[in-house]
This record gives structure tokens, sequence and C-alpha cells, in this order.
């Protein structure tokens, strides 16, 4: 079995435990993630079966669009709502929509983001979430990522009387943190906030409505349906620019041959089909033979397929 599945991961699970399910319902090793989802998001992550594993890495760059909801009047240890409260300022008033939306507005772009200290972000070789949960604060490294796109949902409403929240659709880069755009989107406001709700709605080509449950993982695998519903290498690889070649050609690209550049290829990364539509590997500018290309993933090789 092999091909991309992706999956609706349900609320209280970690991606590894999705993979870890996966792999006792399919009854294969050969299997990852392509992005880790905290265990109380919710939505699409492709899961890769097989050789399809090769590309998870590549998957992982893909941009991202949630579905979130900022509470206005309280933040969090961890920046969400499963975190203690450190910090509270009762909201005195509704604000409108135009304050909402030119708030958001201003963050569209390039902007730098702080990660949160309950994150995997490796700071001395150690993931900042250890430091968090021994109680250690260290200082954390900035990362520029982009919004593509971030547009208002819902209408602000009160909560508890004093209290304030709405919902917001994020496109966004790999990197970005949700959680941590909540808090400064309740900065820019004018109080503390975090994030209350997120539900990731596509990751690149895969779209929610698109993915499975394990339900019907389960219920596909038994009926031996499966296989039919798993997208292809060549579909998740889809935003790389393409070359077409021979057999002759193919034949070298399996055995991760060294070659001349191709008329037209200013890319530094792109993908080598052959010509009945498999994709062969991942190539790349050669670092140092001006002209020439050199493999960086064979994806399909001629003595194991």
């Amino acid at each position: 079995m092999q091909g991309i599945l992706p999956l609706h991961k349900p609320k209280g699970m970690t991606s590894h435990d999705c993979v870890a399910k996966l792999r006792r319902i399919l009854r294969t090793r050969k299997i990852g993630h392509t992005g880790t989802l905290d265990p109380e998001v919710t939505g699409v992550l492709p899961i890769c079966i097989g050789r399809a594993t090769k590309v998870a890495q590549y998957m992982s760059d893909y941009p991202k669009t949630y579905e979130g909801e900022v509470t206005i009047g309280f933040s969090t240890t961890t920046e969400d709502f499963t975190g203690e409260v450190i910090e509270e300022k009762a909201v005195n008033g509704l604000f409108s929509r135009q304050q909402i939306e030119e708030v958001l507005q201003s963050f569209m772009g390039e902007i730098v983001q702080i990660p949160p200290m309950y994150s995997a972000v490796k700071v001395n070789g150690k993931k900042l979430y250890e430091y968090a949960r021994a109680g250690k604060e260290v200082e954390r490294p900035k990362r520029q990522v982009i919004i593509h796109e971030l547009t208002l949902l819902t209408a602000p409403e009160m909560v508890d009387g004093n209290k304030a929240k709405f919902s917001f659709r994020v496109h966004c880069s790999k990197g970005t943190y949700v959680r941590t755009l909540a808090v400064d989107i309740g900065k820019k406001l004018g109080y503390p906030a975090h994030m209350s709700a997120l539900v990731r709605i596509a990751s690149g080509p895969f779209k929610i409505e698109d993915c499975l449950s394990f339900t019907q993982i389960e219920d596909m695998m038994e009926n031996g349906e499966l296989q039919g519903e798993l997208l292809k290498i060549e579909e998740a690889l889809a935003f790389f620019k393409k070359i077409v070649v021979n057999e002759v050609t193919a034949a070298k690209v399996m055995n991760g041959m060294v070659l001349p550049m191709p008329k037209g290829i200013d890319e530094k990364r792109f993908t080598v089909y052959n010509e009945h539509g498999e994709c062969l590997a991942i190539y790349m500018e050669h670092p140092s033979k001006a002209g020439f290309m050199k493999p960086e993933k064979i994806l399909k090789n001629d003595v194991l397929g």
C-alpha cells in the first residue's frame, strides 16, 4: 500500500498518536505525517504511506489554512485554552467589526513571531516545552512567517460579561503559530488574549472536505477499498515545476546520475517525470557544476520500483 492519505485528525490525539493508530489499522510500519498538529487542534493531516514517505519533508513546506477563534480578556501560559491564566483585563466595550478588520489587515504579509514557550521549537538541543514544564524561561528565536490572507469570519461578541470573542480564517506559510497570532491580535487591541479554538481546513492541495476519519479508514480497509482512495505522490508534488524525460534519460535518473540541466528551467528544485506520468525524482541545480543538475531525492529506481 502506498500513497497519500488525507486524515481528518480528531481532537485529543497527537500527530504521532495518529501515525501509531494507522500503523495498526493498515498493518504497515512505513507511515509518516507531514506537519504536526497540537492534540486539541483538529483537521487536515496528510499521511504518507509506503514510497510516499520519501516526499513527506516537501509536503511539510505547504502553506496552511486555519479557522480559529480568539478570546479577548485573558491570556494563558500555552497561548491557547489549555493553559493556565496568566493575565486578565476586563473588556469594557464591544469592538466594532471595522476595528477588528483593521487590526487583522495589519498582520498581512511578512511578520515576525516569537514561538510560544509551549512549542516544539528547539533551543540548545531542548524543546521549548521542556523548559516550560521545568519552569524555566529561555530566549526564543524570532522567526519570519508570511500571512497570505487573514479574514474575519464572525462579528465580535461579548461573553461572560467582560470578555469578547470572534472567529477568523488565516492562510499562512509553514511555521506560523496561530496561537501566537491570536495573542498578538489581542495586544494590538490593547488586551490579553488567547486562541480558544482551531481547525486546519487545508494543507497545500489537501482540503478538509476530502479527508477521511479513522472510522471511514477502518471500514475501507476491511472492504479492500482504501488503496483506491489514496492520492498519488504526483498530486502531492504538483507545486514543483516538472520536466519529462525519455526512456534513456529516465534510466539515468533512476540511477541517481548527475545530468545536464535542461533548457528553460530556472528553479533550484524541480521534479523529473517519465513519459508514463510517474515522478521519478526530485532534482536540484548542482551546487558546484554549472549547467548540471543532481538528484536530491530518488522516488523510483529500477531495482525497487
